[in-house]
């Protein structure tokens, strides 16, 4: 019985039989049914099985002899000359001699062949059985006719009577005549054998029984001997002819005729070599003189080149670019690697893949010996295998980055290769698996019989690997193994592919910021790698890491999408580039860097100014300077700088900051008087033993300065609701206090207060003012009194007014002239240039004729001036001693004449309020 499972190739039992009738059963069917052919090739029989009808089951061969049928091995196979062979899609053709066994002969000529196929398995409810009956002609038969099949040598011989003596190919000579070659009783009936005798290196004598028992095939028809044996027996041997490795097959064989005992010599040898390979051509040598067949000179008759035993003529072999050719000492048959007559197969040893390809030619050629007439047919059916192939895989990346979906295919492949799953990874996933991820896996087949696999990953999927070669470039990698099957041997195998793209799609985070009076706002949006970042910031010229004890400080929020911080502009991690008299431009910087890497993802400078009093001038004579340690100076030590008297040194320092605190008479401070601005200037500078020799660090140096208005009028009001406290300042740097009192009497040593007002005078009696500089030591500075005037109304600027003082002069118009007073130094003025006193009588408030009585306000304009620079009022002369007499009770005039002195301020001081009354 011989059984093929699936598409395997092999005999496992072979049931062979010679039917005497039609023989069929239930679920059978005829072999006139699509798929199961039968032809017959000259002295064989070739029956065909499509895979439709083979693939998935086992299959049976069996003999219907009537009841009987007859089971044989693989061995009795190749004993009786049957032989099969599958390809590994199920294409199945069994081969049958018309001389094997179990074959009905008639005459030689006609021969019946009755077989019946049983195909059953898993996928089969039940055995299906199909039933080929086939009778064959064939005539006429060649002297002798030699077959090499797959599993086989056989010779047929026409039996020629009377020999007496045959000579061997060894030398040796049988003598029937000696008694041990003396007929058995047994050997009785025409043409029936007693006894073989091979010729090996030793002589080897079986009788017919043993020699059947061996293994071999031996029968005689009407008039033909026929030998079979199978290959690689124990008394074949090889020789090598023309360079091509033979097996031979020779013995005697002594068998009886009517004539007496005969002794016949057969003789097969077949082809077990002789085949050369490239890659695109298969040559197979057959040697055009088989010695161990042919003893003299011989004439090749025919010969016929064909494939799976059936014979092509030219048109055919043209087509298919076969090549038949004869040497002087070989048959050569040329075969393209390909051919649309064999297959390819794949395998995958040390999981590499190669392919083979297997065809299976057929040689026949007959010879005749000169001076005789026998001839010889001579048959090999040669199926051709060629070694195996390393075929390279292909991993093509159709990748567009762009859309963010790996595709990859991979091939190209034999039909006979499965795709089976993928390694990725997570893990190993099915191609269900991956389709129902959202992957999209497909075959794809070709007319050439090839077919690939594609494979669509999205970038997305947690199989895909990510890494950043570059703070904006993200390299998407994907590793796999491709899990592979070979059918139907169910041999798997792997193969490696790897394939990445890159995309710039680095969103990265961006900052933003804002300032007010105080603060740095600084905001950090995340990209899309989220929050995997570190932030530093710029401390003193190195970048530290805003940690938890930092973003403590600095109020950090954050959320899903960004994080914030306010930074003062005044703390350590602010950098200080630019220090003006009432500002400071200060920066804030930030770093992000991508972790592990530690790429610089942004950086982020914040620059804005901020109000800082730096100078301030006091009307006391005192200055306070704040000196700041800016970036174009990074290795100035504030501690260590002084002013330009080097022992006046800061009253505060820290590691950016020194405030400075002094008299403007003290620590080098020097004065400059221009126009009607009095300057004081100091200087704060490194102290000279704090600088190294030869040191590259800058000198640092930085001025600063008080400005004082000398051109300036205060006004004192005096009003009836009493005062808590002293008029004071208007608020500003450089500004001089002056001050306006009323003097009980000419001493002027008690002086009405605050709470004193309104003040009653009456008519006739003088009024005696002060005006003053306060808090002032500098005695080069000298308090000029412009212009003084009185009005009815605490408004200054109202009518009617009396001029009382005009131009620093007296009023000339005033028949009640303003009288100055003297200014000693005492134990209240320390300075007497900074002092004016003066007195008024009440008559000089009169208004056509007539004495104002009632409320009165009193009003100078006084200018600060430099001694040492004495010009216009400055010079204690008169500015305009010859004036028009015009007693209007007008302001016009002073108005004029201020405008002629062209001064940018004056101090303005005012009286409280003054009730005058003519009682005593």
């Amino acid at each position: 019985m011989l059984c093929v499972h699936g598409s395997l190739v092999g005999w496992i039992l072979l049931a062979i039989f010679v039917p005497t009738h039609q023989y069929q059963r239930p679920n059978s069917k005829s072999n006139s049914d699509n798929g199961l052919k039968s032809v017959c090739l000259g002295n064989v029989m070739r029956l065909t099985l499509d895979k439709e009808l083979a693939v998935g089951s086992q299959l049976e061969l069996e003999a219907i002899n009537g009841s009987d049928i007859i089971q044989l091995s693989s061995t009795l196979a190749a004993q009786c000359g049957y032989s099969m062979e599958s390809d590994p899609w199920g294409n199945t053709k069994i081969f049958a001699s018309l001389s094997g066994c179990f074959v009905s002969n008639q005459a030689d000529s006609t021969f019946h062949l009755g077989l019946r196929l049983r195909m059953y398995g898993d996928n089969l409810p039940q055995p299906v059985e199909y039933e080929v009956k086939k009778m064959c002609n064939y005539s006429p038969w060649a002297s002798r006719e030699v077959l090499c099949d797959r599993n086989y040598m056989e010779v047929s011989t026409l039996m020629v009577p009377t020999v007496t003596h045959v000579r061997t190919q060894k030398g040796h000579r049988f003598q029937p005549e000696s008694s041990s070659n003396a007929i058995p009783d047994s050997v009785g009936a025409p043409n029936s054998i007693w006894k073989m005798a091979f010729h090996t290196p030793e002589m080897k004598v079986m009788v017919l029984e043993d020699f059947l028992k061996s293994g071999y095939g031996a029968m005689t028809t009407q008039k033909r001997l026929v030998l079979r044996s199978p290959y690689n027996m124990a008394e074949t041997y090889s020789e090598e002819v023309a360079g091509v490795p033979m097996e031979v097959f020779s013995v005697s064989t002594y068998y009886k005729e009517i004539s007496g005992l005969t002794v016949m010599d057969s003789v097969a040898a077949c082809p077990t070599g002789g085949v050369l390979f490239t890659d695109d051509v298969i040559t197979w040598h057959i040697p055009r003189r088989i010695s161990p067949l042919i003893s003299g000179p011989v004439k090749i008759l025919d010969t016929f080149m064909g494939i799976d035993g059936q014979r092509l003529d030219k048109a055919k072999m043209s087509a298919r670019h076969y090549r038949m050719s004869i040497t002087s000492t070989h048959i050569v048959v040329e075969i393209p690697v390909g051919s649309p007559d064999g297959y390819y197969k794949s395998h995958a040893p040390d999981e590499e893949y190669h392919v083979t390809f297997t065809i299976e030619p057929m040689l026949e050629f007959v010879w005749k010996a000169e001076n005789t007439q026998s001839d010889t047919r001579y048959k090999v059916l040669f199926p051709i295998t060629t070694p195996m192939m390393l075929r390279s895989l292909h991993v093509i990346d159709y990748t567009i980055p762009e859309q963010k979906v790996f595709d990859v295919l991979l091939g190209p492949f034999l039909q006979d290769v499965e795709l089976m799953n993928f390694n990725f990874s997570i893990g190993v996933l099915t191609v269900a698996e991956c389709n129902a991820r959202g992957f999209d896996v497909k075959e794809h087949r070709f007319a050439n019989g090839s077919k690939t696999f594609s494979l669509r990953v999205p970038f997305s999927d947690e199989v895909v690997q990510t890494h950043n070669p570059d703070p904006l470039i993200t390299t998407y990698y994907l590793p796999m193994v491709f899990g592979l099957l070979i059918l139907p041997e169910q041999t798997p195998f792997q193969h490696l592919a790897e394939v990445e793209a890159s995309l710039e799609d680095v969103v990265i985070p961006t900052i933003t910021g804002s300032c007010d009076q105080k603060n740095f706002y600084v905001s950090v949006k995340y990209g899309s790698g989220g929050a995997n970042f570190q932030t530093m910031m710029l401390n003193a010229g190195s970048w530290r890491e805003l940690d938890s004890d930092l973003a403590t400080l600095y109020s950090l929020s954050e959320n899903d999408t960004h994080f914030s911080l306010t930074v003062p502009h005044l703390s350590p991690d602010t950098t200080f580039e630019v220090i003006h008299s009432n500002s400071i431009l200060a920066r804030v910087d930030l770093l992000l860097l991508q972790v592990p890497n530690m790429w610089k993802l942004n950086d982020f400078s914040l620059a804005c100014f901020f109000p800082l009093t730096t100078t301030e001038c006091f009307s006391n004579g005192t200055m306070t300077a704040l000196a700041v340690k800016v970036e174009s100076v990074h290795n100035l030590d504030p501690e260590h700088l002084t002013l330009r008297d080097q022992s006046c040194k800061p009253a505060f320092s820290s590691d950016r900051f020194a405030w400075f605190s002094f008299n403007l008479n003290s620590c080098g401070t020097t004065r400059t008087f221009f126009d009607n601005v009095m300057v004081y200037e100091n200087e704060i500078t490194m102290h000279q033993s704090t600088r190294k020799h030869g040191s590259a660090h800058p000198e640092y140096r930085h001025v600063v300065s008080c400005y004082y208005l000398l051109n300036d009028t205060k006004t004192m009001d005096f009003r009836t609701t009493p005062r808590t406290n002293d008029p004071i300042a208007d608020p500003g740097v450089g500004h001089l206090v002056v001050k306006m009192t009323l003097s009980k009497d000419a001493s002027y040593e008690d002086f009405y207060q605050a709470e004193d007002y309104p003040v009653v005078k009456y008519l006739r009696e003088p009024l005696y003012f002060e005006v003053a500089l306060m808090q002032s030591s500098d005695s080069q500075i000298q308090l000029v009194l412009e212009n003084c005037w009185a009005t009815l109304h605490e408004d200054r600027t109202s009518v009617p007014s009396w001029d009382l003082v005009v131009d620093s002069c007296e009023n000339l118009d005033d028949r009640y002239l303003t009288v100055f007073h003297p200014v000693i130094a005492d134990s209240r003025v320390l300075v007497p240039s900074h002092v004016k006193r003066f007195s008024i009588k009440m008559f000089t408030f009169a208004r056509d004729e007539t004495v104002v009585k009632g409320e009165v306000f009193v009003h100078c304009e006084a200018v600060l001036c430099d001694i040492t620079k004495p010009h216009g009022i400055c010079s204690g002369q008169c500015a305009n001693p010859q004036r028009n007499v015009n007693p209007r009770p007008t302001s016009t005039r002073r108005e004029r004449r201020n405008a002629g002195f062209r001064l940018q301020k004056k101090h303005q001081v005012s009286s409280g309020l003054i009730l005058l009354s003519d009682l005593i």
